[in-house]
């Protein structure tokens, strides 16, 4: 048995800081080689094409420490000023051979991803 966990009444219990956040498998950011950094609910997956809905591209960015982070927590609030993140895309299709890594995301860093404002040039 761990350090981490307790056993009270014969159950075992663990620290929910030590318990890892549920992530969906729909909701995903996507970095690629040649085309950045994407995040919207994973439509399908092939062979030669990934196929995002709701897809936001995400030019500039803070979390606690890497898209890891990103996937997990959400964008850094103190730093939203700072953040790049495009309109919406009803539909964005990439090729496979330019993905680089797919990260599922927590439910609450999909609502924090939403929530970041349209950046636009001004």
């Amino acid at each position: 048995m761990s350090q981490k966990t307790v056993v009270i009444d014969g159950e075992v219990y663990v620290r929910a800081a030590d318990v890892a956040p549920d992530v969906t498998e729909d909701f995903v950011i996507v970095r690629c080689h040649n085309a950045g950094v994407h995040a919207g609910t994973l439509v399908s997956r092939d062979a030669h094409v990934l196929e995002l809905a709701n897809s936001r591209r995400l030019w500039r960015w803070w979390s606690k420490f890497s898209l890891s982070g990103l996937a997990m927590e959400g964008p850094l609030q103190s730093k939203l000023s700072e953040q790049r993140y495009a309109c919406v895309l009803p539909k964005l299709t990439l090729t496979t051979s330019d993905v680089c890594e797919v990260i599922p995301c927590t439910e609450q860093a999909e609502l924090a991803i939403m929530e970041v404002p349209e950046w636009r040039a001004t």
